[in-house]
């Protein structure tokens, strides 16, 4: 079984032993079957990117908390992120531009099982809240989600294709967790993941750290999946209401 990590991991003030589960990190993927999203639809969406290369290249989705706090997957820590970006190619006057100066990931991630697959990231100076940019509200204690969830990131349809210029968000079915490991096992499917997708929507690599939200909460983070999920596999997301209920919740609840 051929499984992925959804974004690339660069160590910036962060480092991790390499996984040994046999994921692809090239990070070259979006959302299936998804389509473009408007301006100011998905504010607390953000984009992580690299800026080791000329020009800076985008790797990794992530979300606005607060103001100077972001949440992205564990395994999804870049350097650079941008609030307020619809499209990758343009710029809309509607961006923001923050260094990320601080990394707090959660001390039970485990890099070789994906489990609690979860990071604050800190920024160098306040975002501005407005319509184009804004934080998600997280869930709270014992929350449970069921129905359909929305995915959102960019990247391409498939392994190879071509990147699209504009923000894509997909509506996906939440998967309860005994019908998520008849697909990838009982041991690979954690309590503290969720998962969501049944291959005709979902999210593929490059999507990595990017939100999934139930309603008006932040339900998961999207983490692995298997081939973009063309047979059927649904993505793997951490599940924010068990993971922040976690040691990590002192950091969120210390947030400004």
């Amino acid at each position: 079984m051929k499984l992925f990590i959804l974004c690339v991991l660069v160590a910036s003030g962060f480092a991790v032993p390499p996984s040994t589960i046999p994921r692809s990190r090239s990070g070259q993927n979006k959302i299936v079957g998804g389509e473009d999203a408007r301006p100011g639809q998905f504010p607390y969406q953000l984009g992580l990117y690299d800026v080791s290369g000329i020009p800076n290249e985008f790797l990794c989705g992530a979300i606005v908390y607060a103001t100077d706090t972001m949440i992205t997957a564990a395994n999804s820590i870049l350097e650079e992120l941008v609030a307020g970006n619809l499209r990758l190619q343009y710029d809309d006057g509607t961006e923001q531009s923050r260094s990320v100066v601080q990394i707090i990931a959660h001390e039970s991630y485990n890099v070789n099982t994906a489990e609690n697959d979860i990071a604050l990231l800190k920024v160098d100076s306040s975002l501005e809240f407005n319509t184009y940019v804004s934080g998600v509200t997280l869930p709270f204690q014992g929350q449970n989600f069921s129905g359909n969830a929305f995915v959102s990131g960019w990247r391409t349809l498939s392994p190879g294709g071509s990147t699209p210029g504009n923000l894509q968000y997909a509506s996906v079915p939440i998967v309860d967790d005994e019908t998520c490991r008849s697909f990838y096992g009982a041991s690979a499917i954690a309590d503290s993941m969720i998962c969501a997708g049944d291959g005709n929507e979902t999210t593929c690599k490059g999507d990595g750290g990017g939100p999934m939200t139930c309603g008006d909460y932040l339900c998961g983070i999207t983490s692995f999946g298997y081939e973009c999920n063309k047979f059927g596999y649904p993505g793997v997301k951490t599940e924010v209401v068990k993971s922040h209920e976690n040691s990590i919740s002192r950091d969120f609840n210390n947030t400004s």
